[in-house]
């Protein structure tokens, strides 16, 4: 009599219909755990779409709030803001004039979507002439010199109403200063959702042209990460942590799964990480080409990156996803 050679392990049994393999999936995405990117430029009359990142465009002041609610309405709890302004100089000032285009963007939508999170990018570069980080001298980035002004930067978002300021400027001790200067002026409760790990990444490009945020000179790798190092990413993530930070991030995503798997393994905090431009070109412009299906790619980007750890993802996708998940 023959043995029975047949796998007494069948793993494919729950993988047979798609009810069984909902029941069993350990990773979920849902479409609370979703922050949409924004540009909001000053002088626009009409949305103007950036070429290297189809479907996203750079709003209007008088137009933001139709698209912030367009996005709440389908489910999206969050926004990060970036702002365009006129005028640049070597300081940014426009980055903390109490007048300007964040400001005024986050006002309108405090009034017009006011259960929206309103999240704000809190860097110099969109807002500087040189197009880096922080204040330069010799042609170097300051690092202490800048604080302040990231500092003042945040405060003035604040009290134009945001609710979360995210720094993303690199500069060490940055978290420090604006919990100092927040909690100075009584602003205790807002929360810093720090950009703790930031490499200085070719998959940028395309924002730099969202932003209008392109290095006049030289590039970031004076103070955004050497793509190469983890080990520093957690020195990183420490420090801000150290400094008062709520939430930290990874970014870019896709070729850092394994650091954002360490962030999320070395700390409790939430963890937020940023499916950046590039990578969202990359998956567009396949897609045209009908190389991809569009929708499975990125459902199965967005679950890579849940499942690497990460609690929050920002993404250009935010308000495809949450069509996809509703339906």
């Amino acid at each position: 009599m023959k043995m029975n050679t047949f796998p007494h392990v069948r793993l494919r049994r729950l993988r047979q219909n798609e009810k069984i393999r909902s029941l069993v999936r350990e990773t979920h995405l849902r479409v609370d755990q979703l922050i949409y990117p924004v540009f909001v430029a000053e002088g626009l009359t009409e949305p103007r779409e950036i070429s290297s990142m189809p479907g996203v465009m750079q709003w209007p002041l008088d137009q933001i709030g139709g698209e912030v609610k367009r996005v709440a309405d389908l489910g999206v709890p969050a926004v990060l803001l970036f702002g365009i302004p006129n005028e640049k100089d070597e300081v940014g000032s426009q980055a903390y004039a109490e007048h300007g285009v964040i400001q005024e963007a986050i006002r309108r939508l405090k009034v017009e979507t006011p259960d929206t999170l309103i999240i704000t990018d809190v860097c110099l570069c969109e807002y500087t002439s040189h197009g880096h980080c922080g204040v330069i001298h010799n042609g170097t980035v300051q690092n202490d010199e800048s604080l302040n002004l990231l500092a003042q930067m945040a405060l003035s978002h604040v009290e134009a109403g945001a609710d979360i300021v995210a720094p993303s400027d690199m500069m060490d001790g940055r978290v420090a200063a604006i919990r100092r200067l927040l909690d100075e002026r009584g602003y205790n409760q807002t929360p810093i959702m720090s950009y703790s790990v930031k490499y200085a990444s070719g998959f940028y490009g395309p924002f730099r042209e969202a932003a209008g945020s392109t290095p006049q000179f030289g590039d970031r790798r004076a103070y955004q990460m050497d793509p190469a190092n983890v080990r520093e990413a957690l020195r990183e993530l420490e420090q801000d942590i150290s400094e008062g930070a709520d939430m930290v991030m990874v970014k870019p995503a896709l070729s850092y799964l394994d650091v954002i798997r360490q962030v999320r393994d070395h700390c409790d905090l939430p963890v937020i990480a940023y499916n950046v431009s590039g990578e969202y070109s990359m998956v567009k412009a396949a897609a045209q080409n009908g190389w991809i299906d569009e929708q499975r790619v990125v459902m199965e980007i967005m679950t890579s990156i849940r499942r690497a750890g990460a609690d929050m993802i920002i993404t250009y996708f935010a308000p495809e996803v949450a069509q996809w998940l509703r339906s």
